[in-house]
C-alpha cells in the first residue's frame, strides 16, 4: 500500500514582528482575546472624569503668596523681602512729604500773592466807595464854589473803585458768590454816579431837588453798595483765613510715615548685627541718614514756615483788618457829617428811649465811637514805633475832630448855617473838621502801608522756609531707597 500524507490548514494569520507574543492585532491569540483576561478600556484622550469634583483653579496672587512663603523660609529670601519693603517705605515717605509740602507751599504762595492782595483790594473798594461818597457830599455843600481838589478826589475814588472791581472780577471764579457781588457793584456804581451828576447839576442851578438826588445817591451807597462791598471783603478774608489754615497745618501723615521708616531701618540694622556681628551696613546707614535728614528738614521747615506765617497774621493781617475798619469808620463819619448839613433836619430817627434825633448826626456819633475803638485796638496791636506813630497821630486827629464838630454843631443848632458850613468845609482859617478828617485819613493810610510791609516780609520768610523741601525730599528718598537695596544686596552676595 502506498503512503498517505495528511495536510492541516488554519485560518490564523501568520505571526507578525509587531506582536509581542507572535500574534497579530487581529489574531485570536491577542491580549483582548486571551482566556481569563479583562478587556482594556479605550485610551482615546485624557481629561476630567465625569462626576468627580475638581479642585478650584489657583489665582496668580495665591501662587505668588506661596512663592513668598517659600522664599521666607530661607535667609536670602527673607533678605530680599526686607530690602523690597524698606525701599518701598523710603520712597513712600519721600512721595508723601513732597506731596504734602507742595500743597502747603502753594497755600503759602496764595496767602502772599492771591488771597491777601484780593482781601486788600476788597478793602480798597469799600474805602474808595465811601471816600467818593464823602467827596461828593463835600462838593455838594460847596455848591458853585466846589474846588478842583474836591472834584478830582471824587473822580479818582470812582476810577480806583472801578479798577479794583475789574481786577477782582478777573481773579474771581466765574459763577461764584464773589463774581455775582462784583457784577452787582459794577451795576450800582453806574447808577450812583448818575444820581451824583443829577445832584450836582440841580445844585448848581439852585434847585432844591439836587439835595434829594444826593440823598438818593447816599442811600444807594449806604444801603446797597457798601453792604455788598463789605460782604466781598468778608468773603475774601474768609478765603485768606482758609489759605492760612492750609499753609500752617503740620503734615502729620508725612511725619508719621518718616518715624515708621526710621523704626524699620533701625530694626533691619539691629537684625543684621545680631546675625552677623557686624556693627554697620553702609547701605542701611546711608538710607537711615537720608531718612533722618528728610524728617528733620520736614519738621524744621514746617515749624519755621508756620512761625513766619503766624507772625505775618498776628502782626500784619490783624493790624491791617483793624486799620481798614478804622478808615472805613472815619469815612462813614465824614459822610454823615456832611449829610447832616445837606439834609438840614429832613431825616430823623427815633431812639430806643423815644428821643427823636437827626439821622445823619446820630450816625456820625456812632461811627466816631467805632473809630475810637478801632484806633485803641490798632495801638495795642502795633508792635514797633514805626507802626505806633501814625496810629497815635490818627488818635490825636480824631480827638480834635470831635472838638471841632461840637463847635460846628453848636453853630448849626443856633441857626447860623453858613458859619456851621465853614466849620465843616471852610478854609484853614475857619479850622474846619475836614482838616482833621484828612489828617486822620492820611495817618491811617501810612499805618496801613507799614503793616502791609510787615505782612509781606513775614509771609515771605514763612514761604521761604519751604523752598526746595518737596524736591529735596523726593531726591533724598530715592537715594535712601537705593542705599537700602544696596545694603541688603551686600548681605545677599555672601550667600553666593
Amino acid at each position: 500500500m502506498g503512503e498517505v500524507t495528511v495536510t492541516s490548514t488554519s485560518s490564523a494569520a501568520p505571526p507578525t514582528p509587531d506582536s509581542p507574543d507572535g500574534t497579530g492585532p487581529s489574531g485570536a491569540s491577542g491580549p483582548s482575546a486571551g482566556p481569563g483576561l479583562p478587556a482594556i478600556p479605550s485610551q482615546a484622550g485624557r481629561g476630567p472624569v465625569q462626576g468627580v469634583p475638581q479642585p478650584p483653579r489657583r489665582t496668580a496672587f495665591a501662587e505668588g503668596l506661596d512663592q513668598l512663603r517659600a522664599a521666607a523660609t530661607t535667609e536670602p529670601g527673607r533678605l530680599r523681602i526686607i530690602g523690597a519693603l524698606l525701599a518701598v517705605l523710603v520712597v513712600a515717605f519721600g512721595a508723601v512729604t513732597a506731596w504734602q509740602m507742595t500743597d502747603r507751599s502753594s497755600a503759602a504762595d496764595d496767602v502772599l500773592h492771591n488771597s491777601q492782595p484780593l482781601s486788600s483790594a476788597a478793602a480798597d473798594i469799600y474805602s474808595s466807595l465811601a471816600d467818593a461818597n464823602t467827596a461828593a457830599s463835600s462838593g455838594f455843600l460847596a455848591g458853585g464854589d466846589e474846588t478842583a481838589t474836591s472834584r478830582d478826589r471824587y473822580q479818582q475814588d470812582i476810577r480806583n473803585a472801578a479798577d479794583k472791581l475789574s481786577a477782582a472780577a478777573t481773579n474771581s471764579e466765574p459763577g461764584s458768590e464773589s463774581a455775582t457781588t462784583i457784577a452787582s457793584l459794577n451795576k450800582l456804581l453806574s447808577e450812583y454816579t448818575g444820581y451824583i451828576e443829577r445832584a450836582r447839576a440841580n445844585n448848581r442851578l439852585g434847585f432844591p431837588v439836587g439835595g434829594s438826588y444826593l440823598r438818593l445817591a447816599n442811600d444807594t451807597m449806604q444801603d446797597q453798595m457798601l453792604p455788598q462791598a463789605e460782604k466781598l471783603y468778608a468773603k475774601e478774608n474768609q478765603r485768606l483765613s482758609s489759605d492760612y489754615a492750609d499753609a500752617t497745618s503740620y503734615p502729620w501723615a508725612a511725619i508719621g510715615l518718616g518715624v515708621a521708616v526710621l523704626g524699620a531701618l533701625v530694626w533691619a540694622q539691629r537684625r543684621n548685627y545680631r546675625r552677623t556681628n557686624r556693627v554697620l551696613n553702609h547701605g542701611l546707614v546711608a538710607a537711615t541718614a537720608t531718612a533722618t535728614v528728610v524728617l528733620l528738614w520736614l519738621v524744621a521747615g514746617q515749624s519755621f514756615a508756620r512761625s513766619g506765617l503766624n507772625d505775618s497774621y498776628d502782626h500784619g493781617i490783624r493790624s491791617l483788618n483793624v486799620l481798614h475798619d478804622a478808615r472805613i469808620a472815619s469815612l462813614k463819619a465824614r459822610g454823615n457829617e456832611n449829610l447832616t448839613l445837606v439834609a438840614r433836619g429832613a431825616e430823623t430817627t427815633k431812639l430806643a428811649d423815644g428821643e427823636v434825633v437827626d439821622t445823619y448826626d446820630n450816625s456820625f456819633r456812632t461811627e466816631m465811637a467805632d473809630l475810637g475803638k478801632r484806633l485803641t485796638e490798632a495801638e495795642r496791636l502795633a508792635d514797633d514805633p514805626t507802626g505806633r506813630t501814625p496810629v497815635a497821630t490818627a488818635v490825636g486827629g480824631m480827638e480834635e475832630w470831635e472838638e471841632r464838630h461840637k463847635e460846628a454843631q453848636a453853630e448849626y443848632e443856633s441857626g447860623d448855617f453858613q458859619q456851621a458850613l465853614a466849620r465843616v468845609i471852610g478854609d484853614k482859617s475857619d479850622k474846619p473838621t475836614g482838616e482833621c478828617f484828612d489828617a486822620v485819613d492820611k495817618a491811617l493810610k501810612k499805618a496801613i502801608g507799614h503793616e502791609q510791609t510787615e505782612f509781606t516780609r513775614a509771609a515771605e520768610d514763612g514761604r521761604g522756609a519751604m523752598t526746595g523741601l518737596p524736591v529735596g525730599a523726593a531726591v533724598l528718598a530715592v537715594l535712601g531707597a537705593a542705599g537700602a537695596v544696596l545694603g541688603i544686596g551686600r548681605r545677599l552676595s555672601e550667600y553666593r
